[in-house]
């Protein structure tokens, strides 16, 4: 099963990624396409932000180091669920799905991210 977090709970789960594995950098892992991060982005505080659109995950897996914690983020969900249960399913121990996606940031973490 992989978790669920709020854009809200986002530091928290930084926090508790910083306890469990001290410098190590998680990632939150932007799959929706180009032209929706060109809209609306969020800015890495805390994390390194990564962006592979969804459909390109497969073919670039090794691209993503498996011992770093990732979360996936795409604009209200869906497609990041599907990539987290992907990614654990792959091997991946420690992912998390952003629930709500770049929708939810905007009303919950960063009003200065356009909603559309």
């Amino acid at each position: 099963m992989v978790p669920h977090i709020r854009p809200a709970q986002l530091n928290q789960w930084l926090q508790q990624c910083a306890q469990q594995a001290p410098g190590v950098t998680p990632i939150v892992l932007d799959v929706r396409e180009p032209w929706e991060v060109q809209t609306a982005s969020v800015r890495p505080e805390g994390f390194e932000l990564r962006h592979m659109p969804m459909a390109s995950i497969p073919a670039r897996l090794d691209e993503l180091p498996r011992d770093r914690p990732i979360a996936c983020l795409c604009h209200h969900g869906g497609r990041s669920a599907q990539v987290a249960y992907f990614l654990h399913r792959q091997g991946f121990d420690d992912v998390v799905n952003i629930a709500g996606g770049i929708h939810a940031w905007s009303s919950e973490v960063d009003p200065s991210v356009p909603q559309y």
